[in-house]
């Protein structure tokens, strides 16, 4: 896919046109209307009785359901820090002052030392004339997850940052900090975790006397992480696999359910994370905290690239820190469980269905063979119907080796294969051009029930440490 990086991929969520042509209702009803029509009136909107912003399907726990529908009914007021009463105050970021309607670059060392390495990384804060919530947007917390650092950098270009571009702190409404590299020696090392071997999202809130992660992550929490009202922490699958982009977070804490689906992509996983994950500790403190998923390690997936920045315009929109209507989805797939797929058999794999492809019972999704073994190949096939969020990059397999991880789709298949390409792969949005805004109440959603094997999302790709209920990547 060729990226087009400009302030203008984002217009159509300013001025949108009357839709024209079929309108597809939630039930798949198609209402046909004439150019006529088209011109004379809006289109026909069902009337329905909304109890929620957001509908839960019956698929999901009702334990969970419960939870959820608390969440969505948490509807607080504005924090009076955002009223334009007073004005706008200057925004105090490391002791630095930074004046409405500006941006600044600055360099923040994750170790405090006289001697050694202190590893600055770069902060971008861009402080709006208006006054808002502050938002916080992480990359490269893993440092071989290189999507984060990519999304991040192209927001901080000229294309897309400063007068007239879409971040624009003449009309932003609050405050956004950006850090597209958090892990800068892994990042320089290219290798996930910090030179302690440990895992920086497993560190959270951490100790100033304890080892250098710890020391890491409690330095971030306490001087940047804590005083931020939303975070959105952008990362890429672990070695030996990829993702299709999807949304984690808890959707029973109720801003970070709001900001999960201003998104504006299909896939939400509903998962707590695990313990010391930003995303647990954030919402422990009542942060709204997110975590987006896609692509790969050591890879720059241009379609993921996009997407994610199309969801941070996207969200900040949602938020009125920007001008302009979001985008929303045609659905969303809700998910609390999944299906995972193994192979019965050691050897070389070759993967015929990739994340993101939608696959029925039965049907061949890779093939195994052994060069020892000429001629003899194996076919592994899905158990159930449903689209595939991760599948496995590495060739080699022993039996029992995951092979791809499914959300099995029993509701809504009609409605998830519109959004199918030719090949059978979700199509998803932000990465076909212009997708429509649509209201909350024309979203379909898609339950997927189950529970997480392992207790969590990625849980079953590897070892997990007895500690930990899921693994955010």
């Amino acid at each position: 896919m060729k990226l087009n990086f400009t302030n203008h991929n984002f217009a159509h969520c300013i001025n949108l046109p009357i839709p024209r042509g079929p309108i597809v209702t939630e039930d798949d009803t198609v209402l046909e209307m004439t150019s006529d029509e088209v011109q004379s009136k809006t289109p026909p909107r069902l009337k329905r009785r909304r109890f929620a912003p957001i509908k839960i399907a019956n698929q999901i726990p009702m334990r969970r359901r419960k939870e959820i529908e608390k969440a969505l009914g948490e509807v607080g007021e504005s924090p009076t820090k955002w009223s334009r009463k007073d004005g706008t105050k200057n925004h105090i970021f490391l002791r630095k002052r930074i004046k409405p309607g500006t941006i600044r670059h600055i360099e923040y060392d994750l170790l405090d030392v006289e001697i050694g390495e202190s590893w600055p990384v770069p902060v971008s804060v861009v402080h709006g004339s208006r006054p808002g919530p502050v938002v916080t947007l992480l990359g490269a917390i893993h440092g071989d997850e290189l999507v984060g650092p990519l999304a991040l950098t192209y927001l901080c270009g000229s294309n897309f940052m400063g007068p007239d571009s879409v971040i624009d702190p003449s009309v932003l409404a609050g405050t956004i900090r950006i850090i597209p590299i958090v892990n800068l020696p892994g990042y320089r090392r290219m290798i996930r975790d910090f030179p302690d071997g440990r895992d920086l999202n497993r560190c959270f809130p951490g100790k100033s006397d304890s080892n250098t992660t710890s020391r890491v992550a409690n330095k971030i929490w306490t001087q940047i992480l804590s005083s931020s009202d939303y975070i959105i922490d952008l990362h890429s699958a672990a070695k030996g696999r990829t993702n299709i982009p999807q949304i984690r977070a808890n959707l029973a804490h109720a801003s970070s359910n709001k900001i999960a689906r201003s998104f504006g992509i299909e896939t939400i996983l509903d998962s707590q994370g695990p313990r010391g994950s930003l995303r647990r500790v954030a919402n422990e403190n009542d942060i709204a905290c997110i975590t987006y998923e896609g692509g790969g390690s050591d890879e720059a997936d241009p379609e993921s690239v996009q997407i994610s920045m199309y969801g941070i315009i996207n969200l900040l929109r949602s938020l009125r820190m920007l001008p302009g209507y979001p985008s929303k989805p045609r659905f969303r797939i809700l998910a609390s469980g999944s299906v995972w797929i193994r192979s019965d058999q050691g050897g070389l794999l070759d993967v015929l269905a990739p994340a993101g492809s939608f696959v029925e019972e039965g049907e061949i999704v890779a093939t195994i063979t052994d060069p020892e073994l000429p001629g003899v190949q194996h076919d592994v096939v899905s158990p159930i119907r449903g689209l595939l969020i991760s599948s496995a990059t590495h060739p080699f397999v022993n039996s029992g080796s995951p092979i791809g991880h499914l959300l099995p789709v029993k509701r809504g298949v009609s409605t998830l294969k519109k959004r199918l390409d030719d090949e059978g792969c979700l199509i998803i949005s932000g990465s076909d051009g212009e997708p429509p805004w649509r209201e909350d109440d024309e979203i379909e959603d898609i339950a997927v029930f189950g529970e997480w094997s392992g207790g969590s999302p990625d849980a079953e790709w590897g070892h997990v440490n007895p500690s930990e209920e899921e693994d955010d990547n």
